[in-house]
C-alpha cells in the first residue's frame, strides 16, 4: 500500500499552491516509481462553509490516520464575523493540539540567486541557514486561565497564561539538539529567563537536557528580545534556535523576511513517534492564505513544493527525492524565473502553474 498523504488546501491561495504541489507529486509517480495515496478535505473557512467548524472530527480522525499531512493555508476577511473560538485559525490550532504536533521547524535558507531579496545586505545573508525549532503545543497559545473578562465601569481584562512542564520543553529541545548534531552541531536556547518564571525553568531544563545526553552539541542562551536584534544584526551565527510558541511565531517569521519572501518558506510540525515508528507530522508553508491575491494566479507554490520535500526527507526516508526536488527549484531561480513575490530587475515572471511548469522541467 502507498504511504497516505492527507490535502488540506484551505483558504485563499491554498488551493492554488496545492494544486501545483499535486503535479510534483504526480511526476515523482510517474518517473520515479514513488507514489502516494492522496485524500484531500477541508479546514479553516472552506470547512466552516460546510460544516460549520474549522475542522471536522471526520477530518480530524483522517490527519491522524494519515502518513502526513499538507496544509495549504487559513482564515481571510470573509469569516472575521464568526466567534473567536471557531475562526478559521482555530482548526490549525485543533489539528497540531489532536496530532500532538509539538515540534515546529522552521528553516531559513537564502539561495544566491535570491540574496538581492533579503530585507539585509548581501554580506549579512549570503548563505544563511538557520532551523528555528519552535514549541508548538504548549504555552501561551493554550494555557489556562485564558479569556476576557468585565471590570464593570467600562474596563475589561485580558487574560492569557504562559505554561510550560519540564517534558514539554525538553521534548522539544531533544528535536533541536538532533537537529543540531546533522548540521552545525550548535543550539541557541531563546527565552526570557530575566522575567518570567517560564523562561527561567525552560533555560535550566534545556540545559540539564544538555549535560546527560547532548554534551557534544554547542548549546548557548539568549533573551528573546536579543535574538530579535541579532537576527537582523548577524543572522549567520545561529546554527539551530529553539524557543517557545510565542517567541517562535515571532522570531520565525523575522527569519523569514532574511530570505527575501514568505512565499519561499516550508515547514513542518512533528508529534511523537506512533506505532508504526514514524513521527505524527503535518507540512505547510509558512505563508498565509493572502486573500488579497487570492484567485489570481500569481502566488507563488515554491513554499508549498518545499514542504512536500521536508516530508519526503523526515517522513517518507527519501533524502536523495527531497534534494532532487530542491536542487529543481534552485536550478529555476538560476534561470530568473520569478513569481511577483521575488521578481527581479532582468527576470521572468510566471503564473502560479507558470512557477509549476517551471519547475516540472527542471526535474
Amino acid at each position: 500500500m502507498p504511504p497516505t498523504l492527507l490535502f488540506l488546501p484551505g483558504d485563499g491561495i491554498g488551493p492554488e499552491i496545492m494544486a501545483q504541489l499535486r503535479r510534483i507529486i504526480e511526476w515523482l509517480g510517474q518517473h520515479r516509481g514513488l507514489t502516494f495515496d492522496m485524500v484531500e478535505d477541508l479546514i479553516g473557512g472552506a470547512s466552516i462553509d460546510v460544516h460549520g467548524v474549522p475542522i471536522s472530527d471526520g477530518t480530524l480522525a483522517k490527519a491522524q490516520a494519515a502518513d502526513a499531512v499538507m496544509l495549504g493555508a487559513v482564515g481571510g476577511p470573509k469569516w472575521d464575523k464568526v466567534a473567536y473560538d471557531n475562526r478559521p485559525e482555530a482548526g490549525l490550532l485543533k489539528i497540531r493540539k489532536e496530532l500532538q504536533l509539538f515540534a515546529n521547524l522552521r528553516p531559513a535558507m537564502v539561495l544566491d540567486a535570491l540574496v538581492d531579496a533579503s530585507s539585509l545586505k548581501p554580506e549579512l545573508v549570503r548563505g544563511l541557514d538557520i532551523m528555528i525549532v519552535r514549541e508548538l503545543t504548549g504555552g501561551v497559545y493554550f494555557g489556562e486561565p485564558r479569556g476576557i473578562e468585565d471590570l464593570g465601569n467600562g474596563q475589561r481584562r485580558g487574560v492569557n497564561t504562559q505554561v510550560y512542564t519540564t517534558a514539554e520543553i525538553q521534548r522539544v529541545a531533544r528535536i533541536a539538539f538532533e537537529f543540531a548534531r546533522v548540521r552545525g552541531n550548535r543550539v541557541c536556547s531563546v527565552e526570557k529567563a530575566n522575567v518570567m518564571e517560564s523562561g527561567k525553568l525552560w533555560r535550566e531544563d534545556v540545559t540539564a537536557l544538555h549535560a546527560v545526553e547532548y554534551a557534544d552539541v554547542a548549546l548557548s542562551h539568549m533573551y528573546a528580545d536579543n535574538c530579535a536584534m541579532q537576527l537582523c544584526r548577524n543572522p549567520k551565527q545561529f546554527d539551530v534556535i529553539v524557543t517557545d510558541n510565542l517567541f517562535g511565531d515571532i522570531l520565525s517569521d523575522e527569519a523569514s523576511m532574511l530570505t527575501g519572501s514568505l512565499g519561499m518558506l516550508p515547514s513542518a510540525s512533528l508529534g511523537p513517534e506512533k506505532p508504526t515508528g514514524k513521527r505524527a507530522a503535518l507540512y505547510e508553508p509558512i505563508h498565509g492564505s493572502a486573500p488579497d491575491i487570492a484567485g489570481r494566479g500569481i502566488a507563488n507554490p515554491i513554499a508549498a513544493i518545499l514542504s512536500f520535500a521536508m516530508a519526503l526527507r523526515y517522513t517518507f526516508d527519501q533524502p536523495d527525492e527531497a534534494a532532487r526536488i530542491e536542487r529543481a527549484i534552485e536550478a529555476v531561480l538560476n534561470q530568473g524565473i520569478r513569481t511577483a513575490d521575488i521578481m527581479a530587475e532582468g527576470c521572468r515572471q510566471v503564473s502560479t502553474s507558470g512557477m509549476g511548469d517551471a519547475v516540472l522541467a527542471a526535474l
